[in-house]
This record gives C-alpha cells, sequence and structure tokens, in this order.
C-alpha cells in the first residue's frame, strides 16, 4: 500500500498485563495513572494507545469495563489518539472477560492475537525478588503450565461480535510465522479485509525470537501472503525493543513501545514514563528522515472508522 509511505505509526501500549508493580515504579496502575501516563504518550507522538486495565487496589490484570471507563472518557476527551483495546487482557482470564470492555466501549481498534499459545512469563519471576503483592510471583509462575486460548472458532467470534458488530478493525498480533497463516486463512475467506494492520511480535517465550533475521523472515512471509494489502509494525519484548523496532521502521513499517512491552529506556535505564519511550523512537524515527504519523493520518492509513463512533 502506498499512501503516505513515509508516515510511520506509533503505537504506545501502556501498562499490559505481563509486568507487574514490583518490578517498576513507573509502572502505569491506577486508572488516573494509565490515564496520565497515556495522554503524556499522546502528546509525545503516539498516535495509536493500546490499552489494558488493572486493579487499582494492587494492579492486578483485570478486565472489568467499570474500570476501562475510569480511564477510556478522560483520554477521549484529552487527545485525538487511536484508542486500542486489548482482546487479549491475560492467559488466566476467560474469552469473554476479554472481550466484555471492547464490547462496551466499541472502539476504533482492538488488538487480536492470531492463535493458541504458550505464553510464558514466569521468567521474569527472578530469584531473591522482593514482592510487593502474594499475587505477582503467583501470576507469573501460573504461565508455565496454563495457555492463551484463541481458537479458530473464538477468532470468528470476535471478528463477528466486535468487527462486525461494533466496527472495530483489529490490529493482528503475530507471535510467530504461523501465525501469519492463520490470518491469511480468515483473509482468504473474506472475514479480515485489507488494509491489514499486522503487529510482528518478537521475544515472547513461546513465540518466535526476538532477532533480525526473524523479522525479516515474518516481513519477508507477509509480503509474499498480502501483497500490497497491509501495513506491519514491529513489537519487541524487553532488551531488544528499540533495536528491531527501529530496523522495523527502517523496513518500511511501523513502531511500537511502552511499558508493557519494555520497562526501560536504555542498559539498567528504567523508562519513568511511557512517553520517555515515545520521545526516544521519534528522536530515532526524526533522524531516519521519517515522519510520524498524526492520529488522524493513521485513521486514514488503517481505514478506521473515527472517534466519533465508539461508546465511550
Amino acid at each position: 500500500m502506498k499512501i503516505m509511505k513515509n508516515k510511520v505509526i506509533i503505537t504506545c501500549a501502556v501498562t499490559g498485563s505481563v509486568h507487574t508493580p514490583s518490578m517498576s515504579p513507573y509502572l502505569p496502575v491506577t486508572p488516573d495513572q494509565i490515564a496520565e501516563q497515556a495522554i503524556a504518550a499522546a502528546e509525545a507522538g503516539a498516535s495509536i494507545l493500546h490499552l489494558h486495565a488493572r486493579n487499582p487496589a494492587d494492579g492486578r490484570p483485570t478486565a472489568d469495563p467499570a474500570v476501562f471507563m475510569q480511564f477510556l472518557p478522560r483520554i477521549k476527551q484529552a487527545t485525538d489518539a487511536v484508542i486500542n483495546i486489548s482482546t487479549g487482557g491475560s492467559s488466566l482470564m476467560t474469552l469473554d472477560d476479554r472481550l466484555a470492555a471492547s464490547l462496551q466501549a466499541q472502539p476504533e481498534m482492538c488488538s487480536l492475537n492470531m492463535g493458541s499459545m504458550n505464553f510464558g512469563i514466569f521468567p521474569l519471576a527472578k530469584p531473591g525478588m522482593e514482592w510487593q503483592h502474594e499475587w505477582e510471583p503467583q501470576l507469573l509462575e501460573a504461565t508455565r503450565g496454563t495457555i492463551f486460548k484463541n481458537t479458530f472458532a473464538d477468532i470468528e467470534g470476535i471478528l463477528k461480535r466486535l468487527g462486525e458488530g461494533c466496527g472495530t478493525r483489529f490490529e493482528f498480533e503475530c507471535y510467530d510465522v504461523g501465525h501469519l497463516y492463520s490470518l491469511k486463512h480468515f483473509y482468504d475467506r473474506g472475514l479480515v479485509k485489507g488494509p491489514l494492520f499486522i503487529q510482528f511480535v518478537l521475544g515472547i517465550l513461546g513465540g518466535i525470537g526476538a532477532d533480525p533475521d526473524n523479522l525479516s523472515h515474518m516481513k519477508r512471509i507477509a509480503d509474499k501472503l498480502f501483497g500490497d494489502d497491509y501495513r506491519f509494525s514491529v513489537l519487541a519484548a524487553g532488551r531488544q525493543q528499540m533495536q528491531l523496532i527501529t530496523m522495523g521502521a527502517a523496513m518500511g513499517g511501523n513502531v511500537r513501545v511502552g511499558l508493557e512491552d519494555s520497562l526501560y529506556l536504555g542498559r539498567g535505564e528504567l523508562a519513568k514514563s511511557n512517553a520517555d519511550q515515545v520521545s526516544r523512537i521519534r528522536t530515532i524515527l526524526e533522524a531516519l528522515s521519517l515522519e510520524v504519523a498524526t492520529p488522524d493520518e493513521a485513521r486514514t492509513m488503517l481505514a478506521l472508522k473515527g472517534g466519533d463512533r465508539v461508546s465511550f
């Protein structure tokens, strides 16, 4: 797809459900913190805000729509950013739980994991860590024996309920090459239509590893499957974040940053906010003579319905 080919969409994933409060004092947990950091990230240049919710009492991931509604309207009122609500949530949530907030909010965009997978975050529980909450090591360890479930039937249901029912379009999260072929299955059936927005997710234990060869391979296969009818973005977990998303931008892609994906700004340096990471990648993009897309440009590039057609 040739339109705005020099424009780069910055997505910021503000909090997620992987990292826990004991890992960084800067991880936003309460609705106020999530709203404040999301707004600051948008002001720094993020045109898409990828959002999860947490129990404000202890920081545990939650799918409760009432918690989402404590920050979604505030973000919408303060920014023009595209709001993207996770349908992933956590591997410990049911599918109905994971969809509840999105079905109520009817956002412009939702994430959609393209398959069931092992999603191992148990290695984050390092020996000797001091935990603020008992749930933190328990949640991490639980991923040793569970899977994240998104069957073909689950995906069909999400496409129907959110896509057809709410006019929501998707950020298709592909954690391995097989997920690209699963997406092609739905594309060939006409259940998803271009321009597709594909997030190459690298570095999650259970998915493809975070290295340049794998990123190049994902891009090569996506080109073969979807031709010009897609745009891609790169998500690299942990310390490979800035290196691989910079590579993705140089390859013609878009980028994702945020404390969901990495708690750090550089080697040994915790990011003090999501906006820190947005500002860092914006500086890199501009040094590469690339332009950062505005929210309205992102809407045009991804054929979104517009922020006036959501339910919050």
